[in-house]
């Protein structure tokens, strides 16, 4: 697939950036849909949105350049280049994450709330970028001769990028039936971290790219730690509100 949709004034404009934008720009009117829903002011979402998204990207390419230090190291003005990749998602979410629990704080909101409503988007924005990664040619699997496999550099190889988007999807399906019954603040985003990082865990062997930390892919150390402590979280969550929901009984 050529990674360029489209030229003006003879300036290259490429499919990885239009569905980052793409996936950006949806994930924040889901945010903003839920937020309205919540009585959440309009000018407090722009205002979180213009923090978390330019914190996201750094995020995602600092982490992306810190692990791959080695080359950039030898090419450091090509770290500015976002053009061509090199934006790893969990870099992302850290740097989303850092910038709006300080938002939060200095707003006075709920960051649990905040980052509940922000899930369903987020998930949905990640299934749409990895199609970028199939524009760039990036993100795909080893060898294989199964049916869906694609080409690649005339080798059949896992279409990697496609089963993440796909899981994705799913996983998006899901937040968006658990959120109407959720149980405490939060739990739509430990389960984002948990069902992704499952996902995501998997998906990783199959990758012929993946960001290592010596032997190991960085991305499944990462995805493991996630749903540990994830888990933790999460279950710590439903039994203080069972005790909640009991003592109210009590009560009445």
């Amino acid at each position: 697939m050529n990674p360029i949709a489209f030229q003006i004034f003879g300036i290259e404009v490429r499919w990885y950036g239009l569905l980052m934008a793409s996936g950006m720009l949806i994930a924040s009117l889901l945010l903003l849909r839920f937020a309205r829903k919540r009585g959440y002011k309009d000018d407090l979402i722009y205002d979180f949105l213009l923090i978390i998204l330019p914190s996201s990207i750094v995020g995602a390419r600092l982490y992306y350049v810190i692990f791959n230090w080695g080359y950039y190291s030898q090419n450091l003005l090509r770290i500015l280049n976002l053009r061509e990749g090199g934006l790893a998602i969990h870099g992302g979410v850290i740097g989303g994450v850092i910038s709006g629990y300080i938002f939060c704080k200095v707003k006075k909101i709920n960051f649990a709330e905040i980052a509940d409503m922000v899930a369903p988007g987020l998930i949905l924005a990640q299934a749409i970028g990895r199609w970028g990664n199939y524009a760039n040619g990036e993100a795909h699997g080893g060898p294989t001769d199964l049916p869906w496999a694609i080409s690649v550099d005339g080798v059949m190889v896992h279409p990697t990028f496609l089963y993440e988007s796909i899981w994705n999807v799913l996983v998006f399906l899901f937040l968006m039936w658990r959120y109407r019954k959720k149980a405490f603040h939060g739990e739509i985003f430990l389960l984002y971290g948990i069902l992704y990082s499952v996902g995501r865990f998997f998906i990783e062997g199959l990758r012929t790219d993946s960001l290592m930390i010596g032997p190991l892919r960085t991305a499944q150390v990462i995805s493991v730690l996630i749903i540990v402590s994830f888990s933790v979280l999460w279950f710590i969550g439903r039994n203080k509100n069972k005790r909640l929901q009991n003592q109210d009984k009590e009560r009445n």
